[in-house]
Formats: structure tokens, sequence, C-alpha cells
């Protein structure tokens, strides 16, 4: 007779992890195996769930991704604790900032063509966010979008910073970039709350802020991307982040020149005009300008969307320090008698 087979032997906890892993690292579909046998991906679970360890981490897992189809010959996907993309990591800050900022464009826009305070025919995005009742959601929502933009590129900070702890010229320039990306998102704030026929001059600066010094870091983190290639990420994150930096660049210098030619033809009113007639002096021009404004400004949010699959991968926590078992005044020679009092908690 051959040698009965223990049912708990050659596989530890250890081990269980890294079939666990494995197994559920495959696609969620599968292939029907030949002739009603299981495929490999399910059989290498087997010794798991022999395991009293394996069972557990797989109960714990919510029973595993897969299950064997009753008469089919198939394993189908039952992925009871997958999350949704956006809830993996911290992907849910680049996610929310794109949207928020979109839809902060966007509505002041739709509200104003409705309300006859704007042509249907691309105005400057900030004279659709310039009369009430659009300017107020046009504030609010860029306020927000400005907060999420300073969470996302703190995030990203801390990332680049944890990935390459020993390059001090990587270091260099990732503090570089958080301290770009901070004044970029402040722009957003002041260019929400200085409205262009309020305060033009703090207008235009917060403008300035937001892609003038926005398009600089997403220059640094396209450097950062090629100097991380391919050793921590794919060559594909870089060109795409390269070519959304070429494209910003081409739409911020068309609208530069063509804003300059506009105030050469009309003058420095046409900058004030809400409203604008096909036979005006200078509408061809002022066309381009609001083209090259509105596709600056989607190309640049789009920046973000590439730190998504990024943002997947990583996550913060905060730790509180209690110096002290109370909140009360302690004498210093207190103080230096109690140097040793630490209590620590996550939250």
């Amino acid at each position: 007779m051959g040698r009965k087979r223990q049912p708990h032997a050659g596989i530890g906890e250890g081990r269980a992890r890294a079939l666990i892993g494995f197994v559920l690292s495959r696609p969620t579909s599968y292939r029907p195996s030949l002739g009603g046998s299981r495929s490999a991906e399910t059989t290498g679970l087997d010794p798991v769930r022999r395991h009293p360890a394996g069972r557990a981490l797989l109960s714990r897992a919510g029973g595993g991704r897969c299950r064997w189809a009753a008469g089919g010959g198939v394993f189908k996907s039952v992925d009871h604790f997958e999350m949704w993309w956006f809830q993996q990591g911290l992907s849910f800050f680049p996610s929310a900032l794109v949207i928020c900022s979109s839809a902060s464009l966007v509505f002041p826009y739709v509200i104003g063509v409705l309300l006859h305070h704007v042509d249907l025919l691309v105005p400057y995005i900030s004279d659709a966010g310039a009369m009430p009742p659009e300017r107020c959601l046009f504030g609010i929502m860029l306020c927000f979008a400005s907060l999420l933009g300073i969470a996302t590129i703190y995030v990203r900070y801390k990332q680049v910073s944890a990935l390459n702890p020993e390059e001090p010229k990587m270091l260099r320039l990732n503090k570089a970039g958080l301290v770009l990306g901070i004044v970029s998102s402040s722009g957003i704030c002041i260019v929400a709350n200085f409205q262009k026929n309020a305060v033009y001059s703090v207008h235009i600066f917060g403008a300035f802020l937001t892609f003038g010094i926005g398009v600089s870091y997403i220059l640094v983190q396209t450097i950062i991307s090629y100097k991380m290639q391919p050793q921590i990420h794919g060559k594909d994150i870089f060109w795409i982040r390269f070519t959304i930096l070429l494209w910003c660049t081409v739409s911020m210098a068309s609208m530069a020149i063509s804003t300059f030619i506009l105030l050469r033809l009309s003058g420095i009113d046409s900058l004030w005009r809400q409203h604008w007639n096909p036979q005006e002096k200078g509408y061809t021009v002022h066309i381009i300008a609001t083209v090259s404004e509105w596709s600056l400004a989607f190309t640049f949010l789009s920046f973000f969307l590439t730190f998504i699959r990024d943002f997947q991968k990583i996550s913060l926590h905060m730790e509180t320090k209690l110096f002290g078992p109370n909140l009360y005044h302690i004498p210093e020679q207190l103080l230096e008698d109690d140097q040793g009092i630490l209590i620590t908690g996550s939250i």
C-alpha cells in the first residue's frame, strides 16, 4: 500500500500566504478546463485549504476568489472582497480632484449659458464664473479642488520619498515638486475668490500660479518619472506624462500669443467683454485664446489621472503621541522627571 498522505504536511503559514497571494493575483476570468478537470490556479489552493492556517487566511479573504461551478467544469469569479478601483489605496484623491475641478469648470459654464451671461461658443473660463449665481458655485468648488490638490501633491511627495530613500538628487527634486504643487493649488483658491470682474490683477496672478507654476510641477514630476523607469514603473507612464507636458506647453504658449495679438487688435477692453459678435475685429483670435485656455485646463487636470494607478499602492497613517496622561499644566521639574512617559496610539 502507498504511504498515506498527511493532511497538513508540506505547507506552513508563510507558504499558505504566498499561494493565496499568487492565486488572487490571477485574472478573474477562467477558461473551461479540458475534461472537467480543475485549472492549475484553483488546484493550487488545495494545499492551502488542507492547512488550518490556510483555511483561516482564506476565510478572512472572503472565502477565496473562485469556486467550482457544479457540473460545468468551469471556475467562476466570486469577488466578495475586491474593492472598486477608487477605493484601493489613496486613489480617491486624484480621482476626486479631477472630477471636482472639471465640474467647477463645466457647471458654471452651463448655468452662464442658460442665463445668457456668456456666449455658447467657448467663453473664457473666468467669464463663466464671473456673474452670480454661477460664480458662487465656481468659487466653492474650486476651493474644494484646491484642498484636494494639496492632499494629492502631498501623497505623491511621500510616495516618491518612500520609493527613493537614499537618492539625494531625487529627494531634492521631490521637495521642489512639493513646493511647486502647493503653490499651484493655492493659485486655484486665489482664482476662486478673486473673480475676473472684481479684482482683475489678483485673478490673473492666481491664474499664473495655477497654470504657470502648475506646468512647472508637471515638468518636475515628468523628470521624476523618467528617473524612476524602468526600475519602479514602466516607460509607458513616463511617455504619457511627457505628452501631457508638451500639450500643456503648447496650449499655454498659444493662449499667451493669441491674447497678446487680441490686445493689439481690440485693446484692453476686450479682456472684460462678456459677449462677442462673430463680425467684430479680433473675434477669431479671441476664439483661439479661449480654446487654448480650455485645452490647457483639461490637459492640466488629465495629468493627475496618471496618479490613480500609483496611488492604489500607497496608504498613509496618522499617529498621535501624548507627552503625559492628561492636559493639565505640569511644572518644568515634573516634566524632567517624567520624560519617559510616552503614550502612543494610531488614528
